[in-house]
Order: structure tokens, then C-alpha cells, then sequence
């Protein structure tokens, strides 16, 4: 009786393992446009792209990230800075990759660009705290997604749209994990929509990866900025002992997984295979904790984020 259903199971999987490792040929033809190239997966991607012979159009916020990406690329690789919380700045980007794709049209676009900063209890924080985030992780994807879709739809290209395990599960106070779930609820409207036109969406999910905007110095430092704004009434309500013990737990991100490859190897296949994956959970944490504690019931997930930063991944 079981070894016809494990004889199944081997096989189904040796299929998915088969569809996983098709790969898109004439790959040096395709251009691929990401965002938030100044450093971490943005910035690695771009270089893994560049070395796999792909057109590399990368966005930088600043000069300085983008003229150190050009020296550690070859000269097909063309940066371009971009602020994606300015619309002027996304459409002037977008009149630019379509200046160079011509007919082609663009093969990918990577939303990668994101910040965390100001992460904190909510109560610390203003509308205008949570805006700071929405404007960069969410609202500025969908400005650069939107202006660009024209020229995906030429090339039936690919969409990838970087959002996290804290899009699954609220592990921290502030914008960053709604901004995520954001990402997630765009990402799975816009693939239901779009996929007539033969255009894939892809969502990568990591788990805690050391990146630049998971620093435990900065966050901590924004954090005492912003416990010391707060009210008498606030600081009394929460204690001293308490936000220092809130604060503690974010010096565990000095020891964040510093694999970034696990992220942009999935960003890499989402682009190059022929049967991309809807979405891609990057980090063994993301994969056996972070993903299968999202499906628990919610007495359980609260059991073990019961202050809420003690294991938030970025």
C-alpha cells in the first residue's frame, strides 16, 4: 500500500526537480531593471546578473553606489540613480530603460529597494513615521512597477517583488511589516492581472539576512532618538526596563545569516527559468520557522513573538 504512494511522491518529485532546473536560453539578450542597488541584494544581484552576461540596468539612490557598482561590473552594465519615492524620478527612469530596450522591451524588473528605519513599539511612532516606510517599500514599488509594466508586457517579461517573511508574520512594531504585506497583496493582485499577457510575477521572501538596513546600530540608535521624544505618560506606561530589554534584543542582528547569495540565487532563478516559482522563501529560518509559524494559530505565533523584535528578520 505505501511503497506505490512513496513510489509517486519520488517521482513527483524528481519532476519539480526536473521543471526547477529548466533555464531560459539566449539569456545575454535580456535586460533586467533593479532597484536599490547601493548595497545588499540589489547590489549583489546586479553584479551576479552582470556575470552571468545578462544587460544589468541598475537604479542607485546614490553617485557614490553607483559609481562603485561600474567598477566591479563589466561595461554592459548601465546604472542610473533613482529615488523611487519621487514619481518624476520613477518616470524619468522608465523613459530611460525604454531608450535602450527599444522593441526588445525589458526581460525583468527587480523591486528590490527598501528601508526598515524607524522600527519600534507603534506608540513611538507618528503617521508620518509609518509614510517615511510606506513611500519606499510599498507605495514606490507600485510607482516603478506601473510606469514600467508597458515595457515588461513588449519583452512578456517578469516581475519580481522583494518582500519578506515579516509579510507572512508581524514580528515587529512599525512600518516595515505592513509595508510587506503590502508587497505581498500588490504582487498577488498584479499576477492574477497580468498573466493573459504572458508576464510572470514572483515574490522573494527572505528570512534574517545582515544587510544594511537590518544595522543594529542604527535601528537602536533611531530607537532611543524616538524613546526620547515620547511622553512622560508613554515612557511610565511601557518603563524603563522594558524598552531597554526591547532594545537588547536587536543586538542579536549583529548575527544575522550574512549568506546574501540565498536571496538573489532565488531572485536569479525567478528571472532566468522557464517554470518560475509564484514565490520564493530564501533562509533555512524562513523556511522551517518563519513560513510554517505563519499558518499556526494565532496563540501560538503570539507564544513566541510575545515582544515582537526578538527574532524580526529583514
Amino acid at each position: 500500500m505505501w511503497l506505490p504512494l512513496l513510489v509517486l511522491l519520488g517521482l513527483l518529485f524528481l519532476y519539480r526537480r526536473y521543471r526547477h532546473g529548466l533555464i531560459l536560453e539566449n539569456l545575454t539578450d535580456k535586460y533586467v531593471f533593479i532597484t536599490g542597488c547601493d548595497t545588499g541584494f540589489g547590489n549583489l544581484l546586479a553584479k551576479q546578473l552582470d556575470k552571468r552576461g545578462m544587460r544589468v540596468l541598475a537604479a542607485c539612490l546614490t553617485d557614490h553606489g553607483a559609481e562603485e557598482l561600474k567598477k566591479e561590473t563589466s561595461t554592459r552594465l548601465q546604472t542610473i540613480l533613482l529615488d523611487v519615492t519621487n514619481s518624476q524620478s520613477v518616470s524619468a527612469a522608465a523613459e530611460w530603460v525604454n531608450s535602450i530596450v527599444l522593441d526588445t522591451g525589458l526581460w525583468g524588473l527587480v523591486n528590490n529597494a527598501g528601508i526598515s528605519i524607524p522600527t519600534a513599539l507603534n506608540e513611538l511612532l507618528t503617521k508620518d513615521d509609518f509614510a517615511r516606510i510606506f513611500n519606499v517599500n510599498l507605495l514606490g514599488l507600485i510607482d516603478v512597477t506601473l510606469k514600467m509594466l508597458p515595457i515588461i508586457r513588449k519583452a512578456q517579461g517578469r516581475v519580481v517583488n522583494v518582500a519578506s517573511i515579516a509579510g507572512r508574520i508581524a514580528v515587529c512594531g512599525g512600518g516595515y511589516c505592513i509595508s510587506k504585506y503590502g508587497v505581498e497583496a500588490f504582487s498577488d493582485s498584479l499576477r492574477r492581472e497580468i498573466s493573459r499577457f504572458g508576464v510572470k510575477v514572483s515574490i522573494i521572501e527572505p528570512g534574517c539576512f545582515k544587510t544594511f538596513i537590518s544595522s543594529p546600530e542604527r535601528i537602536i540608535e533611531k530607537l532611543h532618538e524616538l524613546w526620547e521624544m515620547a511622553s512622560e505618560e508613554i515612557r511610565c506606561a511601557y518603563g524603563q526596563k522594558h524598552f531597554d530589554k526591547y532594545c537588547k534584543q536587536f543586538e542579536a542582528f549583529s548575527n544575522l545569516n550574512p549568506k546574501l547569495h540565498q536571496v538573489t540565487d532565488c531572485m536569479e532563478h525567478a528571472l532566468t527559468a522557464v517554470y518560475p516559482q509564484t514565490r520564493y522563501s530564501a533562509g533555512l529560518d524562513a523556511k522551517l520557522y518563519f513560513i510554517p509559524l505563519s499558518y499556526c494559530p494565532t496563540v501560538i505565533a503570539d507564544f513566541f513573538f510575545p515582544q515582537g523584535p526578538e527574532s524580526c528578520g529583514f
